[in-house]
């Protein structure tokens, strides 16, 4: 199974809308997470697509200033090739998607997001984190087995864009989950993908990067694979095929 994420900077360089359309479809993702998305990027292979709600202008936090967002934008959109058991609500439903998926491993749910719509500044990210931090730990109470990646706005591995007071929080918070922070080691690295270690079991881990160059976007995307060495064919309901 492959796991990624990449935050495409709201397809701001239009003239590269095809090269990030072939990028997402190289990585050949059996589910891919876009934070700071766009409609008008959607890879090909994927049956299944899910987002965020539109952000509504009076509800945008004012500092610095409002995000403008143009109608095709969306905060997250995942796209995947496993249908949904269904979608669980998250505290800003806006800005997160839970979306459970039958997955050759078991269920899974895949929770996108983007804490901080304006970085790591105070007081709107740890307001961020705290909310999400509150849907996983009661989504984990359920006995759910849980992948949260996205764009945390905060590396791990350097100073490159800390936030220790988030760190210490994010870390806790899996630890407490039985979740394990795949990428905290990655450098220049504050897109990251965390996951239920019940759920991977002792299957290897690799991580693969892309855009490292941030040619596409102003963000590194990150990529995570384990079990099996090539994806099973995805589970696709009869009256799709």
């Amino acid at each position: 199974m492959k796991i990624a994420t990449w935050n495409i900077e709201r397809a701001q360089r239009k003239k590269k809308l095809g090269a990030i359309i072939a990028a997402c479809e190289q990585e050949n993702a059996d589910i891919l997470v876009l934070t700071e998305a766009d409609e008008q990027v959607k890879p090909s292979g994927y049956p299944f697509c899910f987002s965020t709600q539109p952000p509504k202008a009076h509800e945008l936090p004012p500092y610095p200033t409002p995000v403008q967002y143009a109608p095709t934008e969306r905060r997250v959109i995942l796209y995947t090739r496993y249908p949904c058991v269904r979608c669980h609500p998250t505290y800003d439903a806006a800005t997160a998607i839970c979306v459970e998926l039958q997955t050759e491993m078991g269920n899974l749910l895949v929770y996108g997001s983007i804490i901080g719509i304006y970085g790591h500044r105070k007081p709107f990210y740890m307001d961020d984190l705290q909310g999400q931090m509150e849907d996983l730990q009661n989504l984990a109470g359920e006995g759910h087995s849980i992948c949260f990646l996205g764009d945390y706005n905060c590396s791990f591995a350097d100073s490159y864009y800390p936030h220790s007071a988030a760190r210490s929080k994010m870390l806790a918070c899996f630890d407490s989950m039985g979740m394990e922070l795949l990428t905290k080691d990655r450098p220049e690295c504050i897109d990251h993908i965390a996951i239920s270690k019940s759920f991977i079991g002792a299957a290897p881990v690799s991580i693969q990067e892309w855009n490292e160059g941030k040619h596409l976007s102003d963000h590194k995307g990150i990529a995570v694979s384990f079990g099996f060495l090539h994806s099973r064919p995805p589970i696709i309901p009869q009256d799709l095929l």
